[in-house]
């Protein structure tokens, strides 16, 4: 397979960074990857699926693969659910879009949100109360250095909030290749998180169906988010930090409408957009990088910024809700 050279990585990733990938390839079969792997042992990889969760803050100095794998295909079924297996390389909100058409409950509440299909259990992503791990039955991967196809189960995956394993001890090291989704035949709607049971009544939504659920949540998220293709972002850009119930007693004798959400009866989780918020970041911007004026949590590319503007910003954003909180807050997006 032919590589092209000092390839340009910008209509690649979300943010619509100008960096560069010194070797690049598409693949869109496991054989395809099996043989660019074969003819390019020596050389760094890194698998690239959306784009839509990642910084560049330099060129790639090594090949980076897109993965390009398509098909969506009922793989099993019983009384209660059916089981979809869906190429890594599927858009995502095409692939909830498919579900919804068939009558597919459980992914519903995840519409809207960029990327493939391949990064979704990766980072065990989520929103309005639903996360990956809660519908995943299995993936099958390609081990980049060993070249053998490996299947990973839900337990195999060991997700936690927006983590997995491939984000921290397989980092790198495998291409995933399908997930298969465990989804419902009847609707069970989780409508109690965020504005989804307002959004359905400004919409005078009579029988509720998940249709009317991942409507209102496009118009949600499309209130509140950017648009990639407008204005370059990953959507939310920090993880909701957890803390202590006693340190959350601390601060609300200072900020006494902090908001929360209770974990157990010692932990917290508290809305790091709230933080960026009360630190004064909420539309700033410098140069071209920007905190979002609708979304605390959204750091955005208005154009010219560099991945190591963003970078920066992201990391003065850090530092201040330290010093006002004494709370850390973690990057959701992965650093290049």
């Amino acid at each position: 397979m032919k590589l092209s050279e000092n390839f340009s990585l910008k209509p690649y990733n979300t943010f619509r960074l100008d960096a560069y990938a010194k070797y690049f390839a598409e693949f869109s079969s496991v054989e395809m990857l099996q043989e660019v792997l074969e003819e390019n042992g020596g050389l760094q990889k890194m698998i690239l699926g959306g784009g839509s969760n990642i910084l560049l803050t330099k060129n790639v100095d090594g090949l980076v693969l897109k993965n390009g794998i398509e098909g969506i295909r009922v793989v099993g079924e019983n009384e209660t659910f059916v089981f979809v297996q869906v190429g890594a390389g599927v858009n995502w909100h095409q692939f909830v879009m498919y579900c919804i058409d068939h009558n597919y409950a459980g992914i519903e509440n995840l519409s809207l949100i960029p990327g493939n299909t391949g990064a979704s259990p990766m980072q065990n992503i989520g929103a309005y109360g639903v996360e990956i791990k809660d519908v995943f039955h299995e993936l099958e991967a390609l081990h980049l250095q060993e070249r053998t196809l490996q299947t990973f189960s839900n337990a195999d995956c060991k997700f936690g909030y927006r983590e997995s394993v491939f984000k921290k001890k397989y980092k790198g090291e495998f291409a995933i290749l399908n997930v298969t989704f465990r989804l419902n035949k009847k609707s069970s709607y989780n409508i109690s998180y965020g504005a989804i049971e307002e959004e359905l009544k400004r919409m005078h939504v009579g029988e509720l169906n998940i249709k009317a659920v991942s409507d209102a949540v496009i118009h949600i998220r499309r209130s509140k988010l950017p648009d990639p293709e407008v204005i370059g972002n990953a959507g939310s850009f920090f993880k909701n930090p957890e803390i202590s119930v006693r340190h959350l007693n601390e601060l609300k004798l200072a900020e006494p409408g902090m908001a929360s959400y209770k974990i157990n009866e010692q932990i917290v989780k508290v809305p790091a957009g709230w933080l960026i918020e009360r630190c004064g970041w909420k539309g700033f911007r410098k140069g071209d990088a920007g905190c979002y004026d609708k979304q605390a949590l959204v750091l955005v590319n208005y154009g010219k910024a560099t991945g190591r503007e963003i970078y920066d910003l992201s990391e003065e954003i850090k530092l201040s809700v330290m010093e006002k909180f004494k709370i850390e807050i973690e990057r959701e997006v992965n650093i290049l």
